[in-house]
């Protein structure tokens, strides 16, 4: 079969039998290729001379060892079982769409494509219910984009220079994503990998990293770290081995450093990203340590060392004092700032994890944090002794960037001030490669600013599978309009959940429906409104936790997107809300500032107190049900605006460039 489509479905047509089994889907050809199936039958031939064992090595031929022939016989048998799930999997996404199918097919078929147009008959649909034996989220199969483009998946055009960049991070999507850090590590190096830049990722190996998210995977060397620690009342060093191994993941190139767990090191253990028994501060000074001594013994030297927040802003520090005088002279270092809620709080002591002494930091022109003067101990600041060692410092967003420079820093605002000729704003891409509506691999339709009618069947879905009373607005187009407001939110109170919480009634009051997708230490009063007030409500649901595809789902219905926020260095929900057709309600701060313009492109507000709000949110539903053409009209243009990474990269690209 070949296949033809029109964006929103693909439908099948016969083709000559010789390219019949050519024909796969991209992504069909990435989970067959690039599975374990793929890795387990490349040991296999590796270890038979290059093939799999013929029939006279399976009889037992002279020379051949019973037990690897039994061992190698019993792969081979889950190898087949692997084989037919997977073609059951092929089968079963047949009523699903494929991402970039068009350019994915004529790329392996050059000239075997032939695309038709077709109506896509949503009627074919099932719709889901509450009471699906599981939710509607997790009965569509997850796929993964391995994207080389930030740009909707057209290629980049090399740059006329490469440079070369190591990122040293503790998060990186999809392997250890926590919040928004993991996508902008991932969204900037694979943007300028797109671009024919050598980029590397060097990331904790994390205990509960899924090893099946990596290709190409292998252990490369062991060398020891250097590593202070006090004994009997004084500081020693010594040293912790530390496992070299390399991977790529998302095509970017990744090396991935864990400590030997033989003995009673416990680094980077446990079942989720910060959530280990171990103790963080140390376990990041010790992988800022790591890091560099990788780069020394394994003989790069990079062009640019670029740090991400609190947890490895010491390897400015350690670069410039040990490092650059010690054959690792190239580098520059440019450090990111994303949230200043964590400064890394680090007492002298504590820095001897690095296997230097804290001591020749702890002084207000290097790392000392000023509120703990006089104080037993004093204290250094991670985050601030990076400021002042890296070459350039760089938050999310330009307003972000004034209003922690100008007293929203809080306590570093004087340091940023002082280092301002060094301090840049450049706004956060988004994903737009995994963000985009008309190649959306969780979803069952897509829908594109061309033609919206997928997301309005999207929204019947959604409501239906939750349990919300449908509105039959007419495809969007009647009088009966009753807007979705969607919060993906971390319930922690710099979102402002004291206004998503009054958001939720002031909604319901306004004739509007809201869904709240959200987790976090502050779920306490959620907890209680899902299980009393909102209990079986068909005009709120509130889910309280975290799910990747029901996020997609969430984004691709909504009508409104609520980003409360008390403060938000650059934020990427209302980017993504608008880039699916979503009108954003968003407090005017930080990067919120920079993408939403009042009654342009969504709805802002100033205060933090809830009559605020209320205006905007009022503003809003009023809009949406007195207003449609104008509402439709806008939501268009938020979709064809350029969220994606391509001018941020060349912002970062100009900057590395500059040192």
């Amino acid at each position: 079969m070949a296949v033809t489509g029109v964006g929103n479905r693909i439908a099948r047509r016969p083709v000559p039998a010789a390219t019949t089994s050519c024909v796969r889907p991209l992504h069909h050809q990435r989970h067959v290729g690039e599975s374990k199936l793929g890795s387990c039958s490349s040991r296999i031939r590796k270890q038979r001379g290059g093939c799999f064992p013929g029939p006279k090595a399976a009889r037992g031929e002279a020379g051949a060892d019973p037990e690897e022939v039994k061992r190698l016989s019993a792969e081979n048998a889950e190898l087949r079982a692997r084989i037919k799930e997977l073609e059951a999997f092929i089968e079963r996404e047949e009523a699903f769409h494929v991402a970039s199918a068009e350019a994915a097919v004529e790329q392996q078929l050059p000239g075997a494509v032939e695309v038709a147009a077709e109506p896509v008959d949503f009627d074919s649909i099932p719709l889901p219910t509450p009471s699906d034996e599981k939710p509607f989220w997790e009965s569509i199969p997850v796929r993964t984009l391995s994207a080389t483009s930030g740009s909707g998946g057209a290629p980049a055009k090399p740059d006329g220079f490469k440079l070369n960049v190591v990122h040293l991070t503790a998060e990186m999507a999809p392997l250890a994503k926590v919040g928004g850090l993991g996508d902008v590590v991932t969204g900037l190096a694979r943007s300028c990998t797109a671009r024919g830049h050598d980029i590397e990722i060097i990331l904790p190996f994390y205990e509960c990293i899924d090893e099946d998210l990596l290709e190409d995977f292998k252990f490369e060397f062991d060398f020891d770290c250097p590593k202070g620690c006090e004994w009997d009342g004084s500081f020693q060093v010594g040293s912790l081995k530390t496992q070299v191994f390399t991977a790529t993941c998302e095509g970017i190139k990744m090396v991935l450093l864990r400590p030997d767990w033989g003995g009673d090191c416990n680094i980077f253990k446990g079942g989720r990203v910060y959530a280990g028994s171990y103790n963080e501060t140390e376990a990041y000074l010790y992988f800022c340590r790591a890091g560099l001594e990788f780069l020394k013994v394994s003989g790069r030297q990079p062009d640019v060392i670029h740090l991400h927040e609190w947890q490895t802003s010491a390897a400015a520090m350690l670069y410039w004092e040990i490092y650059n005088k010690d054959g690792l002279h190239k580098p520059r270092v440019v450090l990111t700032i994303h949230n200043m809620d964590n400064t890394g709080e680090c007492r002298a002591e504590e820095f001897m994890a690095t296997g230097m002494s804290g001591d020749a930091f702890n002084t207000v022109e290097k790392a000392l944090d000023e509120r703990t003067i006089g104080h037993n101990p004093e204290r250094l600041s991670l985050l601030k002794g990076g400021v002042v060692y890296s070459n350039a410092v760089t938050t999310v967003s330009p307003t972000y960037a004034v209003e922690t420079s100008t007293g929203g820093g809080g306590w570093l605002s004087g340091t940023l001030a002082e280092y301002q000729q060094k301090y840049h704003g450049i706004l956060n891409g988004i994903d737009d490669v995994m963000w985009d509506p008309s190649s959306d691999l969780y979803l069952p339709c897509a829908f594109s600013k061309d033609d919206l009618s997928g997301k309005y069947f999207l929204q019947r879905y959604l409501r239906s599978g939750l349990g919300l009373e449908d509105p039959a607005s007419d495809n969007g187009s009647g009088n009966n309009r009753k807007p979705l407001v969607v919060c993906i939110t971390r319930l922690v109170p710099q979102k402002g959940i004291h206004l998503i919480r009054h958001a939720i009634w002031q909604t319901v009051k306004q004739g509007g429906q809201f869904v709240l997708l959200g987790s976090g230490h502050a779920d306490g009063d959620f907890r209680h409104l899902a299980e009393n007030d909102f209990k079986d409500h068909d005009q709120v649901k509130l889910i309280l936790g975290y799910s990747e595809s029901l996020s997609h789902f969430l984004f691709a219905a909504a009508d409104i997107v609520l980003v409360p926020s008390i403060f938000e260095p650059c934020g990427l929900t209302q980017m993504i809300g608008m880039r699916y057709g979503a009108l954003p309600v968003v407090r005017r701060t930080g990067g919120l500032a920079d993408t939403v313009e009042d009654e342009v492109t969504g709805f802002t507000f100033d205060g933090t107190d809830e009559g605020s709000l209320d205006v905007a949110l009022n503003k809003a539903i009023d809009w949406h049900r007195t207003r449609a053409s104008k509402w439709e009209e806008i939501a268009v243009s938020n979709m064809a605006a350029d969220f994606g990474w391509s001018r941020s990269a060349t912002m970062y690209l100009d900057l590395y460039r500059s040192l």
